[in-house]
């Protein structure tokens, strides 16, 4: 998109910034651009943008290996029979406002949460309670993750007066090291630092986050500097901002799968073999080297290696096999007609695949499969729109495919997202981003015990079951691992990418001098 007269201003305010001598470092603004728009500011809705600008915190955080770790809850425990978990919560912590963090604001902000759609849907909670300085979460039945899915960002903690009398969001009032200074939904905020954090102080004073949704214009921003930290670069833009001296690049392996969805009730796509056939037609290994610029990329399956027990180590190379996938779609009744297009009972067998262009390498993505699927005569129709026309067309059942970018390390036990995705309602049928008119008995068995089950090997062993069973029926098809980008301004020291995408780390950044 165009950018505002505002963001001209704004641009030429930061070149200008750039030109002051070092010694007014301190004060230096730092800039931050991504895709991602701010729709509200309701956890539900924009928590990951509070949560990555460092504005608010979880109780629970995560460590360098992504797993749980002391957040605003400085430990947690739960009953014997699991049924009921107590969060200590750190002393002498404040929000924003200067109100004193308690176990009666903290639970009071999730019972907001809970009672909006989120990551706490998965769980089965039936109280979220204060006692003394504790939260007491009281659950219906066991849930071994219940941790992990508090780490996320739509269970941010907000000050009682971040609530209206209707429990409307009105304004971010955080614990984080730095608070809102000024918000313009759907694509400003700006934050300063806050001097009573309870933590480590950051050392810049003050950073603004500008939602840019043209890959193009973000990676213009790096190179012309008039952004200092820029994400998710298409990989042409990454290998010309590679040669800019001053821009230094980062990359890091993430748990985040692009991934198509399928309408299993679609009649073309309901029998797994047509699913298995669009599979095995994919050259996953060439879109990995010739589009996304790294060849390990390529993925056979939903959960890279990063996911431990959910991974199966399944092999790119051997995942494609056009012979085999003609011969299902034979089984099935298609012919190739004289221009080698399929058809079956007068019927030709087209799609329309849906994707977005806020991750640069959906649409070229979406491009490859169009090509791919045409070597076994299936006509496709890319359609590049907004990321929200998925999750749409997946409400109304007009949804046939859908191109994206899943994060299956949303929260620290991928179990929360495939609950989300997966679950067990036969009538829900999954999330907006995952299955599609298809449902199995056996995975919503497996995915129900690992809720409650605690023995680590018990669990290796369910996760390894539902990986296998997701690659055999494919509701959801893996195509290639993701990697975030950055483009960083060469001054700026300190800088790492999170791997599960909870923080931007400006925290941690200071200018060098």
């Amino acid at each position: 998109m165009p950018l505002s007269s505002r963001s001209l201003s704004s641009r030429s305010l930061l070149l200008g910034l750039a030109l002051l001598p070092l010694s007014a470092a301190a004060d230096r603004p730092l800039s931050v651009v991504a895709p991602w728009e701010i729709t509200g500011a309701d956890p539900s809705t924009s928590g990951y943008v509070y949560a990555r600008m460092r504005v608010a915190e979880t109780l629970v955080d995560t460590d360098a290996d992504g797993q749980p770790a002391p957040g605003l809850a400085a430990s947690w425990q739960p009953s014997e029979d699991g049924l009921t978990w107590r969060f200590a919560l750190r002393e002498d912590v404040s929000f924003h406002d200067g109100s004193p963090l308690t176990a009666e604001a903290a639970a009071a902000s999730l019972q907001h949460a809970l009672a909006k759609p989120g990551i706490l849907d998965s769980a089965p909670i039936t109280s979220i309670e204060a006692d003394g300085n504790e939260v007491v979460i009281e659950l219906e039945s066991p849930f071994a993750p219940l941790p992990a899915l508090l780490a996320h960002s739509t269970t941010l903690i907000l000050a009682p007066g971040a609530f209206d009398d209707e429990g409307r969001v009105t304004e971010v009032i955080g614990t984080g090291p730095y608070r809102v200074e000024s918000v313009a939904p759907p694509q400003r905020l700006g934050v300063e630092r806050f001097d009573d954090y309870w933590g480590e102080a950051p050392s810049i004073d003050s950073a603004s986050y500008l939602a840019v949704g043209r890959g193009e214009t973000r990676a213009l921003m790096a190179e012309s500097g008039d952004a200092d930290v820029v994400f998710t670069l298409d990989p042409a833009s990454r290998a010309r901002l590679a040669r800019n001296d001053r821009l230094a690049m980062h990359a890091e392996p993430l748990p985040r799968t692009i991934v198509f969805k399928v309408n299993a009730e679609h009649p073309l796509l309901e029998d797994a073999r047509a699913r298995q056939a669009l599979s095995l037609a994919i050259d996953r290994e060439g879109i990995a080297a010739g589009l996304l610029r790294d060849p390990e990329a390529a993925a056979a399956e939903l959960f890279p290696a990063s996911l431990g027990p959910w991974h199966l180590g399944l092999e790119a190379d051997e995942a494609q096999d056009l012979e085999r996938a003609r011969e299902l779609l034979a089984e099935l009744g298609w012919e190739a007609n004289g221009s080698g297009m399929l058809e079956r009972d007068g019927e030709s067998f087209e799609l329309t695949l849906r994707t977005f262009s806020d991750r640069p390498e959906l649409p070229l993505v979406a491009t490859a499969l169009q090509d791919q699927w045409r070597e076994i005569g299936v006509a496709l129709e890319v359609a590049v729109g907004n990321a929200s026309e998925i999750p749409s067309g997946h409400r109304d059942g007009s949804l046939e495919l859908g191109l994206m970018a899943r994060n299956y390390g949303l929260v620290p036990d991928p179990l929360g997202t495939l609950l989300d995705d997966f679950g067990s309602d036969p009538e829900n049928m999954g999330g907006d981003w995952g299955a599609m008119g298809w449902h199995d008995a056996d995975l919503a068995g497996w995915l129900d015990t690992l809720r409650q089950e605690a023995d680590p090997e018990a669990r290796t062993e369910l996760a390894g079951q539902v990986a296998r069973r997701l690659n055999e029926a494919m509701p959801v098809v893996p195509v290639a691992w993701y990697q975030q980008t950055a483009a960083v301004n060469a001054e700026l020291e300190g800088f790492s990418i999170d791997p599960l995408e909870r923080s931007y780390r400006i925290d941690e950044l200071r200018w060098s001098e």
